[in-house]
């Protein structure tokens, strides 16, 4: 079954302005979907109508196959939203949040407490939980925030920008999190401008475009697309000119290079060429983001 399917959606506000203009995607369930744009490119708008905050003009949305028009109760319930910005009271206990919002979806208090207890501890605020959350850090706020939008056990979590301000450590602990709940199942949405989140988290993208998808695929098979990957090895030795001219090296900086990949050749495939040249490879990472090369190179279309 799809999680969420989403089909010809136009939206146009006062004034004339076109914000969707009947944009399309299928999220599968169980998928870690990005969904990736320049800010005012549609994205938040097409989530809105998706959480039912926003009103459409045209097109189809339904989640777990309920239409969000014909049934909007029944399908809010399969979704949990981590918004951009920070909107509960910054003078409320922690705990208190998180049972507050599982109150919104009928839950009992007893199961709510019960469920906001599991939740917290999870996500490291158990000893925050009767902390005002105007006391909380940036990183804080955010598992906050993911707390509260998983209460009542949703099986299509969307993420916009949750990382946003979060530093390295933290924003890596939220990964592992973020993982964990979609090999348990939960299907994820994600926006995010850290690119490279999507390269490590995500399974398939879309990119959308003043209101139009542009791209749309499996993230391993768009990156494949990509004939100019440059690898950053690190050699078992300094490499002297005549391997440095071999492997077609660039930048030398001591036992570390830049490589270019020849046409499609695979990871392996260097390696190969490198061992010819009387080298071996200890490390190898992408030289730059390849996801954020990949969207840059659609949007200049």
């Amino acid at each position: 079954m799809d999680a969420l399917k989403i089909t010809g959606l136009r939206k146009t506000y006062e004034g004339g302005v076109e914000a969707l203009k009947g944009a399309g995607l299928t999220v599968g369930e169980g998928d870690f979907f990005a969904l990736l744009g320049a800010n005012g490119a549609g994205k938040t708008t097409l989530i809105n109508i998706v959480v039912g905050l926003v009103t459409k003009t045209a097109g189809d949305v339904s989640v777990f196959g309920i239409d969000r028009e014909k049934d909007p109760d029944g399908a809010k319930a399969l979704v949990g939203v981590v918004p951009q910005e920070f909107n509960f009271s910054i003078f409320e206990p922690v705990r208190e949040i998180v049972v507050t919002q599982g109150g919104y979806y009928g839950m009992a208090r007893k199961d709510a407490e019960a469920r906001a207890d599991e939740l917290l501890k999870e996500l490291g605020l158990w000893e925050k939980r009767d902390v005002a959350a105007r006391a909380l850090s940036g990183g804080m706020k955010r598992r906050l925030m993911i707390a509260r939008a998983l209460v009542h056990r949703p099986r299509l979590l969307i993420l916009d920008e949750p990382t946003a301000g979060v530093d390295v450590e933290l924003r890596r602990g939220m990964w592992d999190y973020l993982r964990k709940l979609n090999a348990e199942g939960m299907t994820m949405l994600l926006t995010t401008h850290y690119l490279e989140e999507v390269e490590q988290l995500c399974r398939n993208m879309t990119i959308i475009q003043r209101g139009e998808v542009v791209k749309s695929g499996s993230v391993h098979g768009l990156l494949a697309e990509d004939q100019g990957r440059r690898y950053k090895l690190t050699l078992n030795a300094v490499p002297t000119a005549a391997q440095i001219a071999a492997i077609g090296a660039e930048d030398p900086k001591g036992s570390v290079v830049i490589v270019p990949a020849i046409g499609d050749e695979t990871l392996d495939a260097l390696f190969v060429r490198v061992r010819a040249a009387g080298l071996h490879v200890l490390d190898a990472a992408h030289a730059e983001n390849r996801v954020e090369k990949l969207y840059l190179s659609t949007l200049a279309k």
